[in-house]
């Protein structure tokens, strides 16, 4: 069965694009329904237009608190029939109201290898500690900022030289490959959340390794 999901970004929308082509092709588990945003100006909103998805607008500057921009937004999902959101760069911080409704229906892709850099400024401080390996997570959303299960995570090496904006770029990179392969385990099952985990269908091989320095 194939899920209707919703794309929510405020900008570019680039984690959104790679979500729209993943499920494009024949047999993926999800359909990108609807493209929401609440900044009108969002690049992403024509990317959405052009791929020819639904998009909606629910500025958050035209709402006089959090609670009645989600509410609104909350309808609109309802009205195209959404089951699943993926954030994609969405820079609202939601209410525990908006997450409990959409508890285990909506997850977020975050630069860094959770637990570890919460919150902003993922990759300066990656740097700044001097880790040497760093990389993103597909996680459920849940009240708490950057903290729940965690459903995918990839892993690049720091490069000596990199730069907040080099190291981006490659996490970037990942980021497009991780997001739409976590969307399909969920929809199609073979990860799916138990008792605030995620649990996986399959096998699972221990063998492979990234090291840095390799």
């Amino acid at each position: 069965m194939t899920r209707r999901a919703a794309v929510l970004i405020s900008g570019r929308g680039s984690n959104m694009v790679s979500l729209i082509e993943a499920a494009s092709a024949s047999g993926f588990p999800a359909d990108i329904a609807l493209v929401l945003s609440n900044r009108s100006d969002a690049a992403g909103l024509q990317r959405a237009r052009a791929a020819g998805i639904a998009t909606a607008i629910v500025d958050h500057r035209s709402h006089p608190t959090r609670e009645s921009f989600e509410q609104a937004m909350d309808a609109v999902l309802v009205e195209h029939g959404i089951e699943f959101i993926c954030l994609a760069g969405f820079m609202r911080v939601l209410t525990d109201w908006f997450v409990e409704r959409w508890a285990g229906r909506m997850i977020n892709i975050h630069p860094s290898l959770l637990p570890l850099f919460r919150g902003t400024h993922t990759h300066r401080r990656a740097l700044e500690e001097g880790v040497l390996i760093h990389g993103c997570t597909v996680h459920f959303v849940v009240p708490e900022l950057d903290a729940g299960p965690i459903i995918a995570q990839a892993a690049v090496p720091v490069i000596p030289g990199d730069t907040e904006e080099s190291l981006a770029a490659r996490i970037l990179v990942q980021e497009h490959r991780l997001y739409p392969h976590a969307l399909r385990m969920i929809c199609d099952g073979s990860a799916r959340l138990e008792n605030g985990r995620v649990v996986f269908s399959g096998d699972w091989s221990g063998e492979g390794a990234l090291r840095s320095p390799a």
